[in-house]
């Protein structure tokens, strides 16, 4: 009986061996045929980093050579997603962050590598934007995580600041939703691109192609050697056609105001100034702000980062009088020998609509009209004409569209037509909405570079230009094909405005100058003042708008701007 207990046990035992060699056998055919490959991928990956190199980014120059948006060395803490996967060693990591002034919690270091997570051996950015000084106190602490390791990038600046903002735009680190949609051209979490301006117009151009290092690493994550390498190629230099000079005339002239003021050829479209205040410094935001400071901006009531010049619509006011002056010529409603009375008012239907001098100008043709700022005499000219026969005209300087400038975030204004107020407000057009739309009142509303544009074509003899900053963005401009006689006669009643008509100031300057003002009311506080002119008259090469919120008299305020900024440009001839 024993016996046969101790064979049984002794069978037992042996099967079990037998077991646990087919367990065994059968997995290490598992893991060194059937998974064979998995596995030495996942031991090969292990010892594998890739190392990613930001591009230069290409640098912005003004048509001078004058540097406004360039590079300048930094450093990065970069780290690898397999030495961060645990809570602890990120909770470690912000104390010592936040031990060296660095604020960075738990949850913002979790957000980065997130983000930036798209394989465990790739190497991405911890920490961005530290100086020379602050790289070197936080790896010498000796708590420092050896696995972490700094690395030099670029970090974009931009030299004149304020002063050009609102053209260059800035760049900033790519959001969660940016690279939902651009992570097939190649962007990465971490990877800065162009928010507004120059910077995102041309990113594409302007961003370059980064490099990349593939290393082998021991056990410690420690470099052992490189085994493939591509450079980092630097993005293509723009050149702008802005010329500093002029440009910090036009900021310094818009100084305590809010508006816009712009300069451009008449000819190409160039676009010399583009001014609009208040203004904002873009490198903080390149460099990057906290959430608090953010919302502080764009909370701004004064709003410094909308660009008026583009994206600000106002009444065109009365500098919208040479538009009609040309329409109604052309039509043939006007002559020069067309004269309305002006006795401080007309009344149409049951209203009076009042002329700004309320004792009237007596009797006058289009160029008196203009010269003076007849109110009295637009209106009647715009009943004559009527509103189908100047909505065609307005169609043909393209109102109520984009200019087409190479920069985000321009606004196309209205078309004001009894077929647009109809559709907008399902009513129909009235004698009274032609009186106020033939002094730029009512539903007109254009945005400076929409004016510039027109007077422009104005100066030039009917072409339609393209304005635009970049050098390389020019474009044929397009001729609206006006009567030379009858745009003669305009240019007339432009020069007599400023020579001895409501422009005068714009006259102080020693160029000849010729423009028109408008004063455009405001539903928010005083009248804006605006002033639209082009110099020199006798050879027109250059434009220039001014608007200013609240300014009251564009006799007073925007026409002496635009006088000063356009003497600078005759003065100081813009060639390359």
């Amino acid at each position: 009986m024993g016996i046969e207990i101790l064979d049984s046990r002794l069978k037992f035992f042996i099967w079990s061996i037998i077991f646990s060699f087919l367990i065994l056998i059968s997995g290490l055919y598992l893991c060194q045929i059937h998974h064979g490959d998995k596995y030495i991928n996942l031991a090969y990956s292990n010892r594998l980093r890739l190392v990613r190199f930001s591009a230069p980014r290409g640098e912005i120059f003004d048509r001078n050579g004058v540097p406004l948006a360039v590079n300048e060395t930094t450093f990065c803490i970069m780290g690898y997603p397999l030495d961060l996967d645990k809570p602890a060693k990120l909770e470690r990591l912000s104390r010592i962050l936040n031990k060296h002034g660095i604020p960075m919690t738990v949850n913002d270091l979790e957000k980065t590598v997130k983000q930036q997570r798209i394989a465990p051996y790739r190497v991405m950015r911890i920490v961005p934007n530290l100086t020379m000084v602050q790289m070197a106190d936080l790896i010498s602490d000796y708590e420092f995580p050896k696995e972490l390791f700094p690395m030099s990038v670029w970090r974009r600046t931009y030299p004149a600041g304020n002063i050009v903002a609102n053209v260059l735009g800035y760049v900033s680190e790519i959001s969660e939703d940016e690279l939902t949609t651009r992570r097939e051209n190649g962007y990465i979490g971490g990877d800065s691109i162009g928010k507004t301006g120059i910077e995102r117009a041309y990113e594409e151009i302007l961003r370059g192609s980064p490099g990349q290092e593939a290393i082998e690493v021991d056990a410690r994550g420690r470099k052992i050697k490189i085994l493939d390498s591509s450079p980092a190629v630097k993005g293509e230099d723009v050149k702008l056609t802005l010329d500093m000079g002029a440009q910090r005339l036009a900021v310094n002239l818009l100084k305590d105001h809010k508006g816009a003021l712009l300069a451009m050829n008449v000819h190409t479209g160039e676009v010399l100034a583009l001014a609009s205040s208040p203004v904002y410094d873009n490198n903080p935001l390149t460099w990057g702000v906290s959430g608090r400071e953010w919302n502080q901006i764009i909370n701004d009531p004064d709003r410094p980062m909308l660009d008026r010049a583009i994206a600000g619509v106002y009444p065109p006011a009365s500098t919208f009088k040479a538009f009609m002056s040309i329409a109604s010529l052309e039509e043939g409603t006007i002559t020069t020998s067309t004269n309305f009375a002006c006795h401080g008012g007309l009344r149409v239907g049951a209203h009076l609509f009042k002329c700004w001098k309320h004792s009237g100008h007596g009797s006058l043709n289009v160029i008196g009209g203009l010269q003076h700022s007849c109110d009295v005499f637009f209106y009647q000219t715009g009943l004559k004409t009527g509103i189908e026969k100047l909505t065609k005209w307005a169609k043909k300087f393209r109102f109520g569209e984009l200019t087409g400038i190479d920069i985000p975030g321009e606004r196309a204004g209205i078309l004001a037509s009894s077929e647009w107020k109809l559709r907008r407000f399902k009513s129909a057009w009235f004698n009274g909405d032609t009186v106020n739309y033939s002094i730029g009142q009512g539903y007109a509303l254009m945005t400076p570079i929409q004016i510039a544009r027109t007077y422009a074509a104005i100066a030039n003899g009917g072409k339609l230009v393209t304005p635009h900053l970049n050098k390389a963005g020019y474009k044929k401009p397009e001729n609206i094909n006006l009567n030379p006689e009858k745009l003669a006669i305009v240019q007339k009643g432009l020069d007599y405005v400023v020579s001895r008509g409501t422009g005068s100031r714009a006259g102080r300057f020693g160029v000849s100058i010729s423009g028109k003002t408008g004063t455009a009311q405001n539903s928010h506080g005083p009248d804006h003042a605006l002033f639209a002119g082009y110099a020199p008259s006798e050879n027109p090469e250059y434009v220039a708008v001014a608007v200013v919120e609240a300014g009251r008299h564009g006799s007073s305020v925007a026409a002496p701007m635009v006088g000063e900024l356009l003497a600078h440009l005759v003065n100081h001839k813009v060639t390359n």
